[in-house]
């Protein structure tokens, strides 16, 4: 089959290598364009067009699709079918009747939950045990296509926004090519409608949404930590000043909760002890978390038990939102 892929971030990066690898023709791929990054602002191309490059594959970075004939271009290379994932736009319909099959779309979540940009994320954040891969048969609606397969996914305990993207890609791939290969035998893709009754959203994060709530219970801290990694990253303010993003932490154990004695009766996000070798402790709504690893503003990551040998942070400290 002549495949045309719409694509950007690493999410889509397993699918187009597969499909370069695969009996299929990569007509030519469609990105984002290059976008100036990091603090240097330095103007460097998405994952998909370096990828794409490298296999000396066309790349076009259309700013409007409809201005710069892009429709046209998918009919003039007899495309069969577009597969898109995490192109980053909504596609117009004008694009989505080019290809003879259509558009074809890798979502991370078990459609109809979690329609929208951030549905790992989301789903982590409501403390959910599973997720998915839905692929999709592109309408104008987000997300609301027919689905043509799925596949359920485990969240498992350690996992983070992060990780989690990186597996569903590598299923949400070998999914695509098993539905490939099955329509060019078959010269037809079957999809059955989604029931929209069902249907749940997952709008993009917001970088306020990292910022922890020490009063949560302990369970929902670990939530938002994992599910705001890489970003915007789960963050508090010492004293309301100095900003720190928590990288890594676990629940304390009700044992060594018990030894802090009096600091159990502190308020959440007070600093409730030092722990040699591992980090510091800090009150949440119904016990400790341990953090182990820190972002402090303006400097590297690194393990929290440094932090604490640098005296980045003393028992007692307040942890919560910054001042005014």
């Amino acid at each position: 089959m002549k495949i045309v892929f719409f694509g950007t971030p690493e999410f889509a990066l397993p699918a187009l290598e597969r499909l370069l690898h695969s009996k299929h023709e990569v007509a030519f791929v469609v990105t984002q364009p290059d976008r100036p990054k990091g603090r240097g602002q330095k103007v460097i191309p998405s994952p998909v067009k370096e990828l794409a490059q490298r296999h000396g594959v066309e790349v076009i970075e259309p700013v409007k699709l409809k201005a710069e004939g892009v429709a046209e271009k998918i009919r003039a290379a007899g495309a069969d079918i577009a597969v898109v994932a995490a192109y980053g736009r909504i596609l117009p319909a004008e694009i989505l009747s080019a290809p003879r099959l259509g558009c074809i779309n890798i979502h991370p979540s078990l459609l109809p939950e979690y329609r929208g940009p951030a549905p790992i994320q989301r789903a982590i954040l409501d403390g959910r045990d599973e997720t998915g891969v839905s692929l999709m048969m592109l309408v104008e609606e987000m997300d609301a296509g027919p689905i043509v397969a799925q596949q359920t996914v485990e969240i498992l305990g350690d996992d983070d926004a992060r990780s989690l993207t990186d597996m569903t890609g590598v299923i949400g791939a070998d999914m695509l090519l098993r539905v490939l290969d099955e329509a060019d035998s078959t010269k037809a893709i079957e999809a059955e409608p989604q029931n929209d009754e069902e249907a749940t959203y997952a709008p993009p994060l917001e970088k306020h949404e990292g910022l922890i709530m020490w009063a949560d219970p302990t369970e929902r801290i670990m939530y938002r930590l994992r599910a705001m990694t890489p970003w915007p990253g789960a963050y508090t303010y010492i004293n309301g000043e100095r900003m720190l993003i928590i990288t890594q932490a676990e629940p304390l154990w009700d044992t060594e909760a018990e030894e802090l004695g009096e600091q159990n009766k502190a308020l959440p996000g007070a600093v409730t002890s030092l722990k040699p070798g591992f980090g510091f402790t800090v009150k949440t709504g119904d016990g400790h978390l341990l953090v182990t690893a820190v972002k402090p503003e303006g400097r590297k990551p690194m393990d929290a038990h440094a932090f604490v040998i640098g005296r980045g942070i003393n028992v007692g400290d307040k942890l919560g939102e910054k001042k005014n």
